[in-house]
């Protein structure tokens, strides 16, 4: 009789009771691995099993949100959720024998897919050192491994890189901040402030990819189309630094994995496509023009269609942004290169530069004749022949130029053997078009060193053609002549008129 009427009770109110009491860590230490005890939560050993669990759920949690623009947001929340109570380092790798090594290299993996606040510098000082600790710890096992990565270990790594790079940018606003090309906060890059463990992130990531150790059949269906989007919108971090290490980390990626090369290219195409016809803004335009100097540098000749479409389309109408001082560098060799390749492309460059010169910015003026010059110096004299007349009237314009800086950059193309050579076996065409800009710069240019390169160059075509420069000389004495007969024919129809409109009031 008491056996039924004890049955009969309800046994529930005990395990409620229990579960309030340690505060739901029995649930937890249930998915423990084998020999943990609920007595022993006091222990170390305990702490560290309930810190694998806590970052396998924090892990997971953060891998669906994979590609989400609130990831970082997300995670953040998560943390202050869990409070990080049971965040613990865990045992070293050297420590464990070779056999359980992999799968305390996941453990550690998913441990470092917490995301940390830094704005708050005194906020869980404890926790980012641990994983600080563990992201050096991981640097070094990439590094050292012997043995090929399995899938599964890709897919950690990529989980962990992807939680802690993937975010979303908070820039600061840049209008009027570009004067003449030159951008103010060149000398002042934001550096961000959770870079000591985005570093170490990178680091991992580098390592992970040059190592020999990881296949990249495998690899390549983690690091897919997706994957490159996402790391390609990182270039426009405002921190050099990381736009350095994302540089290096997508070099190699393209040189590992050759299947994704025509796509890298084509998202590149896209991110430039955007920044000319649309925003003009954007940190990673001089990263990118490396890598893709590298990429053209390695281009097999002769030279396909699609590389040739590229220059016309994309690396020439680059020359038209404002802000063109923070990448013509990178850029003006990415256009070298295409020279030396293909010689017959000089014109089209050329022509190309003289579409986008620009009107009213001195300082671009002279970073297109430093570049006009390196291009004139590889160009062989038929491509010469097929552009010197409309390149010749803008140099013309340029020696005419009230800014000494450029007048004296267009004249100093005469100290360039190469460029001289070609310049005299065509003077017979290039003397009458640039003979009137001389001569005004003798007369009326206001700088003394402009005056006196005048002076040399025209002293050079004295010498080779004085026939020729003495008929340039008359005509262009007549051409003043009947400017200044125009000149007074209009002065005096607006007395005429001004005289007849007085009588009439």
């Amino acid at each position: 009789m008491l056996k039924q009427i004890l049955s009969k009770l309800p046994r529930k109110s005990f395990k409620s009771t229990q579960n309030r009491d340690h505060g739901g860590n029995l649930a937890i230490n249930s998915n423990n691995s084998t020999g943990s005890r609920s007595s022993d939560f006091g222990e170390k050993s305990s702490k560290l099993n309930v810190t694998s669990v806590t970052a396998n759920n924090s892990a997971s949690d953060t891998g669906q949100n994979h590609g989400n623009n609130d990831q970082r947001g997300v995670t953040s929340k998560l943390n202050d959720n869990l409070g990080f109570s049971s965040y613990e380092g865990l045992p070293e790798l050297r420590d464990v024998p070779n056999s359980e090594k992999q799968n305390l290299f996941i453990k550690k993996l998913n441990l470092c897919c917490i995301v940390f606040d830094f704005n708050d510098p005194t906020k869980n000082l404890k926790e980012k050192e641990i994983k600080r600790q563990t992201l050096l710890e991981l640097v070094d096992y990439v590094t050292s491994v012997n043995g090929k990565f399995t899938e599964t270990v890709i897919q950690e790594v990529l989980k962990m890189v992807s939680a802690n790079l993937f975010r979303m940018f908070t820039p600061q606003p840049r209008e009027n901040k570009v004067v003449d090309g030159v951008d103010l906060e060149e000398e002042e890059p934001s550096m961000d402030l959770a870079w000591p463990h985005l570093q170490l992130v990178y680091e991992v990531f580098l390592r992970f990819v040059v190592s020999s150790e990881t296949d990249v059949k495998l690899a390549k269906r983690c690091i897919d189309q997706f994957f490159i989007l996402k790391f390609l919108d990182l270039f426009d971090s405002e921190d050099p630094r990381e736009r350095e290490y994302l540089k290096t980390i997508l070099h190699r990626i393209y040189g590992k994995f050759m299947v994704h090369r025509p796509f890298i290219r084509k998202a590149i195409n896209n991110i430039f496509y955007q920044f000319i016809f649309e925003t003009e803004k954007h940190n990673g335009m001089a990263e990118l023009l490396e890598i893709l100097g590298s990429i053209i540098n390695g281009f097999a000749l002769p030279l396909k269609e699609e590389h040739k479409m590229f220059l016309i389309h994309v690396l020439i109408p680059l020359h038209k942004p404002r802000c063109l001082a923070m990448y013509h560098q990178p850029l003006s060799y990415c256009i070298m290169q295409f020279v030396e390749k293909d010689y017959n492309l000089s014109d089209a460059i050329i022509r190309g530069l003289l579409k986008y010169w620009p009107l009213t910015n001195s300082s671009k003026e002279v970073m297109f004749l430093n570049e006009l010059e390196e291009v004139l110096e590889a160009t062989r004299p038929a491509e010469f022949q097929r552009c010197m007349v409309p390149l010749f009237l803008q140099i013309a314009r340029c020696l005419n130029s009230s800014h000494f800086q450029v007048a004296e950059r267009a004249l100093f193309l005469w100290n360039n053997d190469a460029i001289e050579s070609l310049i005299i076996q065509n003077r017979k065409v290039i003397l009458p078009i640039i003979f009137p800009a001389l001569e005004k710069n003798t007369r009326n240019h206001w700088n003394q060193a402009v005056r006196s390169l005048t002076l040399n160059v025209r002293k050079i075509f004295y010498d080779l053609e004085p026939e020729l420069s003495n008929e340039c000389l008359l005509n262009f004495e007549e051409a003043e002549r009947k400017e200044d007969e125009n000149k007074a024919r209009c002065e005096a129809t607006w007395k005429r008129l001004e005289e007849l409109a007085s009588q009439k009031t």
